[in-house]
């Protein structure tokens, strides 16, 4: 979009106000209309209408960004909703995280963007006979704050007062003599900006698995699975009724709901503004309401009310809400829990995907950035996610420091540049784009991120004149084993550092390609003369995280690989095939084993189903990856975390053996390293590429393996076999299906 007519407005109160601002403007066609296209760009959350009717099927829009530095406008096709004579646009505004008015520990109050939600909407209106006209938002419009939504905030909930609902207030005809004039507003940053990117919607509505009547008051609702997302309320009952919706991840003993374990961080006042819960005044008419400008993490809803009711499973439906991205990926497996656990990972990590990746939808809906970049494979093996990262990237370009620093939370108000914020959490900078152009072929990401991937890594270089840093927050939430910061941060920092000089050989920036080429063995030298004892073939301690790290990221010298992975895998086996490490661990560990000729060891731990394990969360009864692995731990506890999400991607790597061609990416050319552990009989993969399905899979019968691939048209492949198949070696693949029958290799 070109130059906006439009002006930004609000109303006329302060951000703590609660109620939320309703908007009209009336407009008269005396002309056919040919096309009608509204631009709408908003501080806060909106919702569109034209003539009473709700436009586009999006939610929870725009996308949280940096208000001060970036807002994003959407576009609308709202031809088919005009009318001859009279038309009435209609906009309702929530606060979002532009004006967070409940307290927490990360300061969303003292945002240095808050402000009372304002937007600007430009209406251009193309006639059949060729000429065109713009209504845009100015002192024209107006507003009232006599809103039922009397309340709003993303994090607790909504307060909805049925007694103040006007249905007519945004269709022709309706008297807006009571009604205000609007408020001229600054535009709240310099850049306002399309969103192009796949939307929040509502996904799916799920009834209640079951009801619990607590007493004639309150009742409990469990919807089966834990979920991002909302709950739709259907009710008739006295009016001035008080009825209060919370939501929540788990049960008392008694049976009522018990937010203990996602409330623990949330500071403004409980009665006033419970965590997690919509409350509703009812009118004495049958009442229905959506909840527009928030969304809990929930697998149960606890319905309490002023006065007796009953309820029934018409009352009270789920909503799952997240960004509605396609699936690019799946599994099947003769091992069901090996399906299981990955159903949950991937509902894990779609209930994280609200416009940015996640950390949770309940206690903190934050963007930390060491889940993410540990996941970053779990997604876009699984889902077509290209266009959200590509969104929370432009939100770390917003965020960095000019010295290169970022926050491990983005976007932030401010929290999150304190003294951990380093290499292991903000890699987020060169893992994310470098992993979208091995999987898409796109380097746009990568090019745009180039300059603050360099400030960055520089600024580490600045500060670590031994090649080593300790900066990080260390292997999050172990089992039992901790490990040496220096060491996995370190690890990151050649992480960094290789990727860099990557993208510079890409984009032709020779010098910078020698430099940090360089950079990255001496980091990595660094590393092993520090951490690596050659004679006992271990690094640091010799946990299962310091091991499993250097073989994941290549920094075990050549002639120390098998020393290093032969003692990997033989603490995993004194661990009975449990894994021990934190979210670091858990991403290196299975890789590390499979890559190395360990793979039946990495399947054992896969699909382990005693503590710790993910299968323990799942055949405990999980719809959902968990944050600790002790399930009776009494920190970091919330039940939908997609920090231990690795085990999302590792089958289509350890066991399918898909892997993009750095030198040719977007899965141009595929790198085929399948591998057949002891126990798996059948097994298959398939991931949705650029160029279109690759599929590689086995079934097993009488000793006998038929290995079955399929690769797209218009690209090739190399299959690499392990060396524990007979006549294992390397072929070149042309496009379409190949199948290998194939037999173990005498030990």
């Amino acid at each position: 979009m070109g130059k906006w007519a439009g002006n930004w407005i609000s109303d006329h109160h302060n951000r703590e106000f609660r109620p939320a601002p309703l908007f009209r403007k009336s407009l008269t066609l005396n002309k056919p209309v040919k096309k009608a296209t509204a631009y709408i760009a908003a501080g806060g959350l909106f919702r569109l209408s034209v003539n009473g009717e709700r436009i586009g099927d999006q939610v929870m829009t725009p996308v949280y960004t940096r208000f001060d530095r970036r807002n994003p406008y959407l576009t609308f096709d709202v031809t088919k909703a005009l009318q001859p004579g009279e038309n009435v646009l209609g906009v309702l505004l929530g606060n979002g995280w532009y004006n967070h008015q409940a307290k927490a520990v990360w300061n969303f109050d003292n945002a240095p963007w808050r402000n009372r939600p304002a937007f600007c909407l430009d209406l251009l209106v193309e006639y059949a006979d060729g000429t065109k006209e713009t209504v845009a938002t100015d002192l024209s419009w107006r507003t009232s704050s006599d809103s039922p939504l009397v309340y709003n905030n993303i994090y607790t909930g909504e307060h909805y007062d049925f007694n103040h609902v006007d249905q007519n207030w945004d269709k022709p005809g309706y008297d807006d003599r009571k009604w205000h004039g609007v408020r001229l507003r600054s535009v709240p940053s310099r850049v306002v900006s399309s969103q192009q990117m796949q939307p929040i919607r509502h996904i799916r509505e799920y009834d209640a698995r079951s009801i619990t009547r607590i007493n004639d008051t309150a009742y409990v609702f469990d919807f089966g699975k834990n979920m991002s997302g909302i709950t739709v309320l259907d009710i008739q009952g006295p009016k001035g009724a008080v009825v209060k919706v919370a939501h929540g991840e788990r049960l008392h003993p008694n049976g009522t709901l018990n937010p203990s374990n996602i409330d623990v961080y949330y500071r403004g006042d409980r009665v006033a503004e419970p965590f997690q819960t919509d409350i509703y005044i009812l009118d004495g008419k049958r009442d229905t309401y959506t909840p527009e400008f928030s969304y809990k993490g929930f697998r149960y809803a606890q319905i309490t009310t002023s006065k007796p009711m009953v309820f029934d499973t018409s009352s009270l439906k789920a909503r799952e809400v997240h960004s509605d991205v396609a699936s690019r990926g799946s599994i099947r497996s003769s091992n069901k829990l090996l399906e299981g656990i990955m159903d949950i990972t991937r509902n894990a990590y779609i209930s994280n995907l609200m416009g940015y990746p996640t950390d949770c939808p309940q206690r903190e809906k934050n963007g930390w950035t060491g889940d993410g970049h540990l996941a970053i494979e779990t997604a876009l093996y699984n889902y077509d996610g290209i266009t959200i990262y590509e969104k929370w990237l432009a939100d770390h370009r917003d965020e960095q420091q000019p010295n290169g620093v970022l926050p491990d939370i983005i976007p932030t108000g401010g929290w999150g540049y304190g003294t951990d914020n380093g290499l292991d959490w903000t890699s987020t900078i060169a893992v994310i784009p470098w992993n979208l152009y091995l999987f898409y072929g796109d380097d746009r990401a990568l090019r745009d991120s180039y300059d603050n991937i360099k400030r960055y890594v520089d600024y580490v270089d600045h500060n670590s004149p031994s090649h080593l840093s300790a900066w990080g927050r260390g292997d999050w939430v172990p089992v039992s084993t901790g490990s040496n910061k220096e060491l996995t941060s370190s690890v990151y920092f050649f992480v960094d550092a290789t990727i860099l000089a990557k993208a510079a050989k890409l984009f032709g920036k020779e010098d910078d390609y020698k430099h940090y080429s360089q950079l990255a063995e001496d980091i990595k030298k660094a590393i092993n003369n520090k951490f690596l004892d050659r004679e006992k073939g271990i690094y640091a301690s010799g946990s299962q995280t310091e091991m499993s790290m250097p073989l994941m990221w290549g920094i075990v010298p050549n002639d120390m690989i098998a020393a290093v992975s032969a003692n990997l895998a033989k603490k995993v086996e004194q661990a009975g095939f449990h894994i021990d490490t934190g979210i670091l661990g858990a991403k290196a560990l299975l890789n590390a084993l499979s890559e190395n000729g360990y793979v039946d060891a990495a399947y054992k731990v896969a699909v382990q189903d005693t503590y710790p394990s993910w299968g323990c969360w799942y055949v405990n009864g999980a719809t959902s990856l968990l944050e600790n692995w002790d399930l009776n731990a009494t920190r970091d506890i919330s039940d939908n975390h997609i920090m231990f999400g690795e085990i999302g991607a590792w089958p289509y790597k350890g066991l399918a053996g898909i892997f993009p061609d750095e030198n040719n990416p977007g899965f141009r050319h595929i790198i085929l390293k399948p591998n057949f552990p002891v126990g798996l009989a059948d097994f298959s993969a398939t991931h949705e590429s650029p160029y279109g399905e690759i599929s590689s899979g086995w079934t097993t019968k009488k000793g006998k393996i038929t290995y079955t691939v399929t690769i797209p048209s218009n690209t090739t492949a190399t299959l690499t076999l392990p060396d524990y198949i007979r006549d294992a070696g390397t072929v070149e693949l042309e496009s379409g299906t190949h199948t290998f029958t194939l037999k173990r290799a005498r030990k």
